[in-house]
């Protein structure tokens, strides 16, 4: 399990679970879980259009998740934000799959892309995976309070001048880099898991912001190396692990405050 040859599982693995955990907490908080579901479709659809024309699959997914972005915050300013992202996720997911099948990988490429592929990360992925994730939690440390406000009082950062657009379209952005550097591990369809259960029952779990995101870390952490573990010794996909842990994470994290509920109702009778 800790062989030389899963040196780079193992770091990339670490990167992309702090990652998501600093990042998912402001999902949560935004209630932007179904735009972090869309964009690493977008993802998804320039690497089979970069794999078929011959290109780096990391460029192109990383073009296309920011211009997926950017459609999502121009066309969501004057329409429905949720019919935009739904329409601009399928027509992507489709996209990608008849990219791959043109190009005649459909099966390996599409089952990489969308459901992860951890153990064959190489060292040039880790380096790009290891810059992104800098540029991704340095962006978050400035964003922090700005989206904090604007996440949970709106009309009061307009109050205080700031400007709501430019610190949505600064996250959607974010969110991109991160779809950009989690999806060769992950995959495109089970970031989405890795971004919101853990930060979602870190939220439910902590009071302030700070220790929400500490523990978030720690959730999505907890899930990438078990979920990595289980992947090497089982021979099955991680990204089954990923979501099911997730979801286990989240679960726990519900029972948990319904008990101290019920506690706190029998010790005020």
């Amino acid at each position: 399990m800790f062989e030389p040859y899963l040196l780079n599982t193992w770091a990339a693995g670490t990167l992309v679970a702090l990652v998501a955990g600093v990042v998912g907490v402001f999902v949560v908080l935004r209630g932007d879980s179904f735009l972090a579901h869309a964009i690493p479709h977008g993802s998804f659809a320039g690497a089979a259009v970069a794999y078929a024309l011959g290109g780096s699959s990391l460029v192109g997914m990383g073009v296309s998740a920011a211009l997926t972005g950017v459609a999502v915050f121009c066309l969501g300013r004057h329409g429905r934000k949720d019919a935009v992202i739904a329409l601009l996720l399928s027509f992507l997911l489709a996209s990608g799959a008849l990219a791959l099948s043109l190009s005649g990988g459909y099966a390996n490429q599409a089952y990489a892309l969308l459901f992860g592929q951890i153990l064959s990360v190489s060292s040039s992925e880790l380096l790009f995976m290891a810059i992104l994730v800098c540029i991704v939690v340095l962006a978050m440390f400035l964003l922090a309070r700005p989206l904090l406000l604007t996440s949970v009082m709106e009309s009061a950062a307009r109050a205080h001048g700031l400007h709501t657009h430019a610190i949505e379209f600064a996250f959607t952005m974010v969110l991109a880099a991160t779809a950009t550097a989690s999806v060769p591990v992950v995959g495109a369809l089970l970031l989405f898991s890795l971004l919101v259960a853990p930060p979602a029952a870190a939220c439910a779990l902590c009071p302030t912001m700070s220790r929400a995101v500490a523990l978030s870390c720690a959730f999505c952490l907890a899930c990438m190396w078990a979920s990595i573990a289980l992947a090497v010794m089982t021979d099955l996909p991680i990204g089954f692990f990923v979501a099911s842990i997730s979801t286990l994470i989240y679960l726990g994290a519900r029972l948990r405050l319904k008990y101290l509920f019920r506690i706190s109702n029998e010790n005020s009778r």
